[in-house]
């Protein structure tokens, strides 16, 4: 195991509230974790606004489907 260096953050009153590591170790254990940062793209939804005209309301066609199982 590896040792990791870090810090305790504390509020006023001493009580630990977070932990803080070098980006370098947190490099390290995302590599040893697999973890990939997630790709962030923003969608301009206002767009799609209007599109899709509903025949019934969502609320009875959840109701609607929902009895199909029963």
């Amino acid at each position: 195991m590896q040792i990791v260096r870090k810090q305790l953050v504390t509020d006023e009153k001493h009580k630990p509230i977070a932990v803080q590591i070098d980006y370098d170790d947190w490099l390290r254990i995302e590599q040893q974790l697999k973890i990939q940062a997630p790709l962030v793209q923003g969608v301009d939804l206002s767009r799609y606004a209007g599109t899709v005209n509903l025949t019934e309301s969502p609320l009875a066609y959840q109701a609607r489907i929902r009895n199909e199982w029963s």
